[in-house]
């Protein structure tokens, strides 16, 4: 708080990336760059070089330090975090058009280096289809689709729906949905928290009313 409140303009309170660290590598990189143009791209032999001119590091630094070069990029470009599977899923199930630049080029690369979610992708979509249009009856084929996916997930899926079909139907083609009650039923493990240890259910109770008729004034 006291770094925002002695900040003098927005700049100061954007966290800022931490300047790369100089590591025992360093000193090769040039060399493992011109060897690279040269056609050598095997980094134990790329690693053998460097070790024979001093380099006492290991040969993994080595082959991350040219995995940029494999991608045309150059040689000290900071490598990527990868993405969570949270933050996949929630790229897949976002609509495209509100998907940001960074997430949708980030989801592009993904889903090119992997088929298999490539697919996943395609079957979620074809699915958020059917609930924008309030449509099933593409419903049986898709549910086809994911049996032969060869996916265990997807297959698992299909069961699970085909078990209970006519209601995924009705929640599709209808306006109604539990969205209301799960709100409600968010709301009051929100007050239970809240009041866990403080309070006795009169006052739970209380809050649970007024949280009610606020819901209602204010939707």
């Amino acid at each position: 708080m006291a770094k925002y409140a002695r900040a003098a303009s927005w700049q100061e309170c954007v966290r800022r990336t931490p300047p790369r660290r100089s590591t025992s590598l360093d000193p090769y990189l040039e060399y493992l760059r011109q060897r690279w143009e040269e056609g050598e791209h095997t980094a134990t032999v790329l690693h053998q070089e460097i070790v024979a001119k001093g380099y006492l590091g290991h040969y993994q630094r080595v082959k991350m330090a040219i995995a940029p070069l494999r991608r045309g990029l150059p040689i000290d470009t900071p490598r990527e975090r990868p993405p969570s599977p949270r933050q996949v899923t929630r790229w897949i199930t976002t609509t495209p058009s509100r998907r940001g630049p960074h997430a949708a080029e980030a989801l592009r690369r993904l889903l090119s280096h992997c088929p298999e979610l490539d697919q996943t992708h395609t079957l979620v979509r074809q699915f958020a289809a059917m609930l924008d249009s309030r449509d099933a009856v593409p419903l049986p084929d898709w549910l086809d689709q994911l049996t032969a996916s060869r996916l265990p997930a997807m297959a698992s899926l299909a069961k699970a729906i085909r078990e209970d079909q006519h209601a995924v139907v009705q929640g599709i083609t209808t306006p109604f949905n539990s969205g209301v009650n799960e709100g409600r039923i968010t709301d009051l493990k929100l007050q239970k928290r809240i009041t866990a240890g403080r309070a006795g259910v009169p006052l739970l109770r209380q809050r649970v009313i007024l949280m009610a008729h606020l819901r209602r004034r204010y939707p």
